[in-house]
């Protein structure tokens, strides 16, 4: 059956002849297309929900509030708007530990290099957007060339380890993917578990919203409709946001093992797919050359049948006959 299934799958590849490049990017582009669609379903009914409700609010506070208008509502929502970038509390007039000190400025500084880009902060003069292009432009390679040694090393680490213990046991392969499950168990309890329950209480933070924000970090994606530390009218300790720097760190680190290990992973799966398109074509071809003989001997058979003999006398009769003559 699964040779079956796999000549059919290796017939079909031969069939389409494309390069392997074609056709990764039309998987690529098939996959963003059908998440895009699932998107739309899922979240595309509810815009005009929130539409109808936040028009609701606005009148309301319209009746409400006879004395404003609609353009000093404007006004007042700008106001609001700007407030929240600039991370001002408009309850107590007070900045998030001040934004755009050294700590807020270095952890914006990461949030470059890394990629992730929340959004909650931005230079707004010319020189310090200038300034944040050049930073970015040789500081993202940096940030990627760190993270992908950090990662090899970690995985030199796990082979030293899973090499010794092997040894020990004599079962390498067992020991190789137990080592790996241990360290997926482990960094999904420390870069998701651990930070999920501080999000969730120095937050205030479901814990589904904080595991939400933990991989939007840690792969780099930043949407920054979730941001820690960011929240002005919360009270923070001190020991909170260098906690989170770290955490950020290692947990990009420990992500990047992940891309390796998915990396090798696929490499070895494309490696066993040649090894079975190979080992399919060794057997169509050896199931070839075994028909042929048989082709041969059937020929050889046909031509010293009694019919063929039959003809060939009436032929040499012939030729005498005409000889004679």
């Amino acid at each position: 059956m699964w040779e079956l299934l796999y000549g059919r799958m290796f017939k079909t590849c031969a069939l389409i002849k494309l390069p392997s490049i074609l056709l990764l990017g039309a998987i690529y582009v098939a996959y963003v297309m059908a998440g895009g669609a699932i998107f739309w379903v899922l979240e595309g009914n509810t815009v005009q929900q929130k539409m109808d409700r936040l028009q609701e609010e606005k009148n309301e506070v319209l009746r409400k509030f006879a004395c404003i208008d609609q353009a000093s509502l404007d006004g007042l929502a700008k106001v609001i708007l700007q407030a929240t970038k600039s991370g001002i509390s408009l309850k107590g007039n007070h900045t998030v530990d001040g934004f755009w000190k050294y700590t807020s400025s270095a952890a914006f500084a990461a949030t470059v290099v890394t990629t992730i880009g929340y959004g909650n902060m931005s230079p707004s003069t010319v020189s310090g957007q200038i300034f944040c292009v050049f930073f970015a432009l040789f500081g993202i390679p940096l940030n990627v060339v760190v993270l992908n040694r950090i990662g090899k090393y970690m995985i030199a680490i796990e082979e030293h380890l899973c090499d010794f213990i092997g040894s020990k046991i004599n079962y390498r392969r067992t020991t190789q993917w137990t080592m790996r499950t241990i360290s997926v168990v482990s960094g999904m309890v420390t870069f998701f578990v651990v930070p999920m329950m501080l999000f969730h209480q120095y937050e205030g933070w479901s814990y589904l919203e904080g595991m939400y924000y933990c991989f939007i970090t840690l792969s780099t994606i930043g949407f920054g409709d979730y941001v820690a530390v960011s929240n002005p009218d919360r009270f923070y300790p001190d020991w909170y946001a260098k906690i989170l720097a770290a955490w950020i760190f290692f947990g990009l680190a420990w992500l990047a093992l992940l891309i390796n290990h998915g990396i090798n992973g696929l490499e070895h799966f494309s490696i066993f797919i040649k090894q079975r398109r190979a080992h399919f074509l060794e057997k169509k071809l050896a199931g070839q050359a075994a028909e042929e003989p048989k082709e041969k001997t059937t020929d050889v058979t046909d031509s010293t049948s009694p019919e063929k003999t039959e003809q060939a006398g009436e032929v040499s009769k012939e030729a005498g006959e005409a000889v004679k003559d």
